[in-house]
């Protein structure tokens, strides 16, 4: 459980840093998806991919929602 946790961090920070999307908000599109659909129910063992291979299922993925992101606060 916590390597996959641990994988579900890394995606969800890589597709952050790729959409200029804040954590927040990265992490509740990610929870939303069908990519972690796949990935937490094992399916075609989806989890033994790379990161940036399931980055870009994700991105597909939302495309597909028409999810839009808040750009995060340059500002700390």
């Amino acid at each position: 459980k916590i390597i996959l946790q641990q994988k579900y961090a890394r995606i969800v920070q890589l597709f952050a840093e790729k959409t200029n999307c804040s954590y927040e908000q990265a992490l509740g599109i990610f929870y939303d998806s069908k990519t972690f659909e796949l990935i937490s129910e094992g399916v075609a063992d989806t989890h033994c991919m790379s990161d940036e291979y399931l980055v870009d299922e994700l991105l597909f993925d939302t495309k597909k929602k028409q999810h839009v992101c808040v750009p995060k606060s340059t500002t700390n």
